[in-house]
């Protein structure tokens, strides 16, 4: 009945941004960090982080309230204290650390992301790309720095898939595995961890090379993973048993794609596979509501991005001459689009 509707669901959706940014802002503090030793009153987390009083309350009752802290008591001297959760996911010093790509988001999305309207009505990016600013790729890789937090921040949002496939799909007779846009080589050392028989390789833009072949030294893997400089649409992909391709595929338009698909099929043997982990939408277009807010994303930051369902996968695939696909569900909205030859 009329009288029974709720605008409750439609605001809070339409209001959702104050509850990202005040995340976001506490990621970019570096608030959850300053409370792994141990619980802080308010002032000393105004103290420690420079925080003006007014608003001090409200923003960390506000995480409180969003199950982001844990509050020891109530009043002004109780202690605010990490969640479980935030103390594993949002500390600076955890191995499971995401908080590079929230901070990324800070930084640059939340700010394009108030373009959408003109980005749908232009079909064009908002970001660094509409103002002359140089390409997307072209502004993070002129900076070496600036490259090393953005493949930070990539490889922390891929942690937990990179995990769940080593674990789902069986590679244990693999001999050799490419990962095509491997970044700072994180998918090449889980593998390798997981399987001692397996020889892998990343392959990616030369400026990246030095970056992943220090991540991979931390990692003691230098002997065991090889690091390969070059552009995967000008010169041909390294051969091997599986490639994989983390997040490569939404970037380009549906040309490039296919032409991306193309040279993995011409570098696998027959029994060989290709990987793809992405956000992939569900064939219906109904229920992956991360993986299409993530293809409006393309649209905000690249000319052709975007993100696709398994069937679209598969029609690609098989026009390039794989046999047949499959789709295995990873973590959270992300999956792995598996193409056979």
């Amino acid at each position: 009945m009329e009288q029974d509707l709720n605008p409750q669901a439609i605001l809070q959706l339409g209001m959702g941004f104050w509850a990202s940014k005040t995340l976001l802002s506490a990621v970019e503090l570096g608030l959850f960090s300053k409370l792994a030793p141990g619980p802080l009153t308010a002032p000393q987390i105004a103290e420690s982080l420079g925080l003006h009083r007014r608003g001090l309350y409200d923003f960390l009752d506000a995480l409180v309230a969003l199950g982001m802290l844990d509050r020891q008591g109530d009043g002004p001297a109780a202690p605010y204290a990490n969640t479980p959760q935030t103390a594993r996911f949002l500390d600076q010093n955890s191995p499971a650390y995401v908080g590079g790509v929230l901070s990324m988001a800070s930084a640059r999305l939340f700010r394009h992301w108030a373009d959408l309207t003109t980005a749908l009505k232009t079909g064009q990016p908002q970001s660094e790309l509409r103002d002359g600013g140089g390409g997307f790729f072209e502004v993070i890789y002129s900076d070496e720095q600036r490259l090393e937090q953005f493949l930070a921040a990539m490889q922390s949002a891929q942690l937990g898939n990179f995990a769940a496939l080593v674990e789902k799909v069986d590679l244990s007779s693999v001999r050799s595995l490419v990962d095509v846009g491997g970044a700072m080589a994180t998918l090449s050392i889980i593998v390798a961890r997981k399987f001692s028989g397996l020889r892998c390789t990343s392959f990616d833009l030369p400026p990246v090379v030095p970056i992943a072949r220090r991540n991979v030294a931390r990692a003691g893997l230098s002997e065991r993973i090889e690091l390969i400089g070059g552009d995967f649409f000008k010169d041909p992909l390294p051969r091997a048993d599986v490639l994989t391709m983390g997040n490569v595929l939404h970037d380009w338009n549906e040309s490039e794609k296919h032409e991306l698909i193309r040279k993995a099929y011409e570098a696998l043997p027959a029994g060989g596979r290709l990987i793809a982990i992405e956000n992939v939408i569900d064939d219906a277009r109904r229920k992956n509501a991360f993986g299409l807010l993530m293809s409006l994303n393309m649209l905000i930051e690249l000319p052709g991005g975007f993100d696709y369902t398994g069937a679209q996968f598969d029609g690609w695939c098989r026009s390039a001459g794989f046999q047949r696909t499959e789709v295995v569900p990873l973590a959270g909205s992300s999956s792995a689009a598996i193409a056979y030859k």
